[in-house]
């Protein structure tokens, strides 16, 4: 089974950043081949309209089964309101609250992002995994791209 990864909108920004693009363009590498699907919300492509030109036509170079289209639901918006809710993180994150609850509802494999503030970060994560626990969905694998690439045996 293809493995399912949901990204967010610093995964898209991450191709072209300095810091970021080796092992982001690793992971897109990987979807190119199909071994993996990326799961892309409409929040994603909400954020997207705010991104420079080049980011935002990074994904018509992929084919498009390559991606898995999701929506932010009721579900979703009420999953991440308890997030706010239980101060896992405050209410200028609800956009990232959102990407982990669509990522959550969706049972993706992991989500993937490079925002170690809010989204890639221990704590947060043990929060995030905690409320989904208590409302009886299931905790979500969140990791940055280097934890998603292959790394050949030397």
């Amino acid at each position: 089974m293809i493995p399912r990864i949901y990204i967010d909108i610093s995964i898209v920004g991450g191709f072209f950043d300095e810091e970021f693009s080796v092992a982001t363009q690793a992971l897109f590498e990987r979807l190119k081949k199909g071994e993996v699907v990326f799961v892309v919300s409409d929040l994603l492509k909400k954020e997207l309209i705010r991104a420079p030109l080049h980011v935002q036509e990074l994904f018509q170079n992929y084919e498009e089964n390559c991606f898995e289209h999701v929506e932010l639901t009721e579900e979703a918006r009420k999953l991440a309101d308890n997030y706010i809710e239980a101060k896992v993180v405050g209410k200028a994150s609800l956009e990232d609250c959102q990407h982990i609850a669509i990522a959550t509802i969706q049972k993706v494999d992991v989500l993937a992002s490079w925002n170690f503030r809010h989204i890639v970060n221990l704590d947060k994560i043990k929060g995030y995994n905690g409320i989904n626990l208590k409302n009886g969905y299931a905790i979500i694998e969140i990791r940055n791209p280097k934890d998603l690439i292959n790394y050949e045996n030397d």
